[in-house]
C-alpha cells in the first residue's frame, strides 16, 4: 500500500527561515500607508526623456512573470554592426530614497523566489503594475544603448531616460519555440500581431549568438546547474521540474550581461562610483586543475578562464548528463560573486565566471536593490549631479547586499530540499538510479533522476566519488528541514 503523503504548509516554512535568516517576509504597515497616496505610475517627464513608445519593444521572462523590469529592441546598421537597446523599468521614479518601501527593500535586497510563494521586494501593486513594463502601458524607462559589431564585441555605449511601451509580452518557451523551428517555426500569437517584431526577433537572436560567442573565446563560462522548480496547484506541490537552457534565455542573458556592461563604464566614465558585480579569480583553482584531471582534461596551473571554458565545453558535448553535476562542483569551487564597491579609476576586479571587466547590476531595479542604487547613481550622472550616496555608504551597501542575497539563495535552497522532500515522501523503500554530487569527509551526495531530487548517502558510500554513477534506496524524508536519506544498493 502507498504511503500517504503528509501535509505540510511550505510557505509557512519559507517564511520561517526567511525571518530566521534576517530576512522580511511581510511589509509593514507604514509600506501600505504610502502605497496609499501612490494613484498612479510615474508622470511622464518632458525635456531630456526622449519618446520610444514606437518602437516595436519586447519583453521575453518567465510564463507567469509580472514584474516586467526589462525590455528589448534592435536595429541593423551598416557594416553589419547592430544598435541595441534594453529599457528597464524607471522604479527610482516611483520608490523614492528614504521612504518606508525603500527601507523594506534596502532591508531584503531581493525578492525571494521559493517556488511555492514570491516575497516580492517591492510591493506586488508597484512590482507588478505601476513599476512594470507592462505590455500595452505607456511608461518611464532607463535605457540603455549599445552598439555591437559584427563580432559581437560591445563598443559605444550610452544611457539615458525615455518614455517606452511594450508592445508584447512573451516568454521563454515560446519565443525559443520560433527560433528553434527555423523560418517556418510556430511563434506566439503576438509575434505576429506586432508588425515587423519576428524579424526584430531574429536580429536580437543573432546578435546576441555573436555577443555569446565572442565572450566564450575570452573564457566566459557556459555552466548549467539543476535547479528544480516546484509545479504548485491549488496550493499544494504536484512534481518537481527541471528548466533547461534555450536560446530565448540566452538571449536575454546576453543583452544584460552587455548593458550591465554599459553601465558600468559610464558611471566609471563620468567619475561616479558604483556596485559592481563581481566573481573573483578563483582560490580553489588547484582543487579545479584536479577535477579537469579526472576527466582526462590538462589545465594550467594558473587561473585561466579560456582553458576552463573549453574544457567544459568539451565535457558538456561528451557526456551532457553529468555535466550539470560537473557544473556544480565548479560554481562551488569558483566561489560566490559578491557586490563591491568600485570608485572611478580603479582596476576592476571583475567577473571571472563571465570573462569581464566592468559589471554593475542594473538591469533589474523591481527585483534587486543593487540595480535600484545603480539607477539613481545613473540619473545623477546624466543630470551631472551630486552622487545620491557617499563612498563609505556605498561600501557598506554592497556588504549589506552581498549578505542578504546569500540569505535569500539559502531560504531558495531549503524550500527547493523541501518540495522535493514531500514530493518523494510517499516513496519511502523505492529504488532510483542516481548520481554522485557531493563527496567530502562531511558527507556524500546523490541526485536522483526522477523527480530530480538530492540526499545524503548515509549507508554505502564508501569509495564513491563525484560524478559516480550508482543505485539507491530512499529511506527517509524530513520535509520540514529539506533533509532526503539514501542508502547504497
Amino acid at each position: 500500500m502507498a504511503n500517504r503523503r503528509k501535509k505540510y504548509d511550505l510557505v509557512e516554512i519559507a517564511r520561517r527561515a526567511m525571518i530566521e535568516r534576517g530576512l522580511e517576509p511581510d511589509f509593514e504597515p507604514r509600506v501600505y500607508r504610502e502605497l496609499e497616496k501612490i494613484k498612479g505610475p510615474a508622470a511622464q517627464k518632458r525635456g531630456s526623456i526622449r519618446d520610444l513608445r514606437d518602437l516595436p519593444w519586447c519583453s521575453i521572462d518567465n510564463d507567469d512573470s509580472e514584474d516586467l523590469d526589462q525590455i528589448t529592441f534592435a536595429e541593423e546598421l551598416s557594416g553589419g554592426s547592430v544598435r541595441v537597446l534594453v529599457g528597464i523599468a524607471d522604479v527610482d521614479a516611483v520608490v523614492k530614497r528614504g521612504s518606508a518601501i525603500d527601507a523594506h527593500a534596502e532591508n531584503n535586497t531581493t525578492s525571494v523566489y521559493t517556488g511555492v510563494k514570491i516575497f516580492p521586494m517591492l510591493p506586488e501593486v508597484l512590482s507588478t503594475d505601476l513599476t512594470s513594463l507592462s505590455e500595452g502601458e505607456d511608461r518611464l524607462a532607463m535605457v540603455v544603448e549599445m552598439i555591437v559589431d559584427g563580432r559581437g564585441s560591445v563598443g559605444e555605449g550610452d544611457v539615458y531616460g525615455a518614455l517606452v511601451r511594450n508592445q508584447a509580452k512573451l516568454a521563454y518557451n515560446g519565443v525559443s519555440a520560433g527560433f528553434d523551428d527555423g523560418d517556418g517555426g510556430e511563434w506566439p500569437r503576438k509575434v505576429s500581431a506586432v508588425e515587423g517584431l519576428e524579424r526584430q526577433l531574429r536580429i536580437q537572436d543573432e546578435t546576441a549568438q555573436r555577443m555569446r560567442e565572442l565572450r566564450h573565446e575570452r573564457g566566459a563560462l557556459d555552466l548549467e546547474t539543476i535547479e528544480p522548480r516546484a509545479v504548485v496547484k491549488d496550493g499544494e506541490v504536484m512534481d518537481m521540474i527541471h528548466e533547461k537552457k534555450n536560446r530565448a534565455r540566452e538571449l536575454i542573458e546576453d543583452f544584460m550581461i552587455g548593458a550591465n556592461g554599459v553601465t558600468a563604464r559610464f558611471l566609471d566614465d563620468r567619475g561616479y562610483p558604483s556596485i559592481r558585480r563581481v566573481v573573483r579569480i578563483p582560490r580553489r583553482w588547484s582543487k579545479i586543475v584536479e577535477t579537469a584531471a579526472h576527466h582526462g582534461h590538462v589545465l594550467p596551473a594558473s587561473p585561466d578562464p579560456a582553458a576552463l571554458s573549453k574544457f567544459l565545453a568539451e565535457r558538456r558535448s561528451a557526456d551532457p548528463l553529468r555535466f550539470p553535476d560537473l557544473s556544480l562542483t565548479v560554481v562551488k569551487l569558483l566561489g560566490a560573486g559578491e557586490y563591491m564597491l568600485d570608485l572611478p579609476g580603479r582596476d576592476a576586479i571583475g567577473h571571472f565566471g563571465l570573462a569581464v571587466r566592468d559589471y554593475a547590476h542594473s538591469t533589474a531595479p523591481n527585483r534587486r536593490y543593487p540595480d535600484l542604487i545603480i539607477q539613481r547613481l545613473l540619473k545623477a550622472a546624466i543630470e551631472k549631479t551630486e552622487s545620491p550616496y557617499g563612498n563609505e555608504e556605498l561600501g557598506r551597501l554592497a556588504e549589506h547586499c552581498t549578505k542578504q542575497e546569500d540569505a535569500a539563495d539559502k531560504v531558495e535552497r531549503q524550500v527547493r530540499k523541501s518540495a522535493c522532500a514531500l514530493i518523494i515522501s510517499g516513496r519511502v523503500g523505492e529504488r532510483f538510479d542516481g548520481i554522485v554530487t557531493g563527496a567530502s569527509p562531511k558527507g556524500t551526495w546523490a541526485r536522483v533522476f526522477n523527480p530530480p531530487a538530492e540526499g545524503k548517502v548515509v549507508a554505502g558510500y564508501e569509495g564513491l566519488d563525484v560524478g559516480d554513477r550508482l543505485r539507491v534506496k530512499l529511506v527517509d524524508v524530513n520535509v520540514e528541514r529539506g533533509y532526503i536519506d539514501f542508502v547504497r544498493v
